[in-house]
């Protein structure tokens, strides 16, 4: 099994990315999971080496996925690790 490599906190979803998922037919646990395990999706070279330094440093993490639909997701996880939000950009 496994180990996630990031603590999640609370997981909430926003309205805009429940009903994403929804319309997609996915649920958002296959993002957090790619997510928890240190697998930042679409973000650019940069974005993925800063993600892995705030592994160790504390900072905030950022995750971009797409749901089967083309629909971006951001999953973003608290400095602190209390909590992690799946969320659309525009509700940023």
């Amino acid at each position: 099994m496994t180990r996630n490599r990031i603590p999640l906190g609370n997981t909430t979803a926003t309205p805009g990315a429940l009903e994403a998922l929804q319309e997609s037919g996915e649920s958002p646990w296959k993002f957090l999971r790619r997510h928890a395990k240190a697998d930042w999706g679409e973000v650019c070279q940069t974005d993925w080496e800063a993600n892995d330094q705030a592994i160790d440093n504390g900072e905030r993490l950022l995750s971009v996925y797409f749901t089967a639909v083309g629909e971006k997701l951001w999953v973003l996880t608290e400095a602190d690790r209390s909590a992690t939000t799946v969320l659309l950009p525009a509700e940023y």
